[in-house]
């Protein structure tokens, strides 16, 4: 993969480089470094996430695979066509996606699950280079208000041009965003986000790619 969407021996941030090699002191089987974007490289449709789990990402190397997070996300990517299966647990378990990947906005793990704004900044310039590789009316899945800001930067809009809601539909540039809350276990479990809502999130996306 080219260094300039992803670079494994990125160490750019003193705290989330020390954050890593301090998990992965505790765990030595964990993958314990910048995860690389995951699925089809000619992409239509891509989707962001804030950041690497601990257990999930961070553990196995693969964006949303291994912990919660990513339980409903394949299952509706496989509903939609866009997974060869609708369950990813390990990097090497077989798992295609088409027409779709996966990256993040942050690429390393952060302390609690939240980076702060110069990492954030720092991993910015790997965004907007995949933004920039993808095909014209390509849609971007922003998963959460950081995703979101951050495709907003990428892109060198104007936040105040561009606010995130859950299901809002935006044209910045050469791609459409479309917004969605995060498929964490903390919406999930208190609903803020459901499976008929998240359900109804990628059945826009269907229809916005088969347009």
């Amino acid at each position: 993969m080219h260094k300039s969407i992803f670079d494994r021996d990125c160490r750019a941030c003193p705290r989330l480089a020390g954050f890593l090699d301090a998990v992965k002191e505790r765990h030595p089987g964990y993958y314990c470094r910048p995860v690389p974007p995951f699925g089809d490289p000619a992409a239509r449709f891509l989707i962001v996430g804030l950041a690497p789990g601990l257990h999930g990402a961070n553990r196995t190397g693969r964006p949303f695979t291994g912990d919660h997070a990513g339980i409903l996300l394949y299952q509706v990517l496989h509903k939609y066509g866009f997974a060869s299966t609708a369950e990813s647990v390990a990097s090497d378990d077989g798992l295609v996606l088409s027409q779709c990947r996966i990256t993040n906005a942050v690429k390393c793990l952060p302390p609690d699950n939240k980076p702060i704004g110069a990492e954030i900044n720092n991993c910015n310039t790997f965004l907007a280079n995949e933004l920039q590789l993808l095909p014209a009316d390509s849609v971007v899945l922003a998963l959460g208000g950081i995703a979101h800001r951050a495709i907003v930067k990428a892109l060198g809009e104007r936040q105040a041009d561009f606010s995130f809601a859950h299901a809002a539909l935006h044209k910045l540039g050469h791609i459409r965003l479309l917004d969605s809350y995060h498929c964490s276990h903390y919406n999930t479990n208190t609903r803020r986000l459901t499976a008929a809502m998240f359900d109804a999130i990628f059945a826009e996306v269907r229809q916005l790619l088969d347009k």
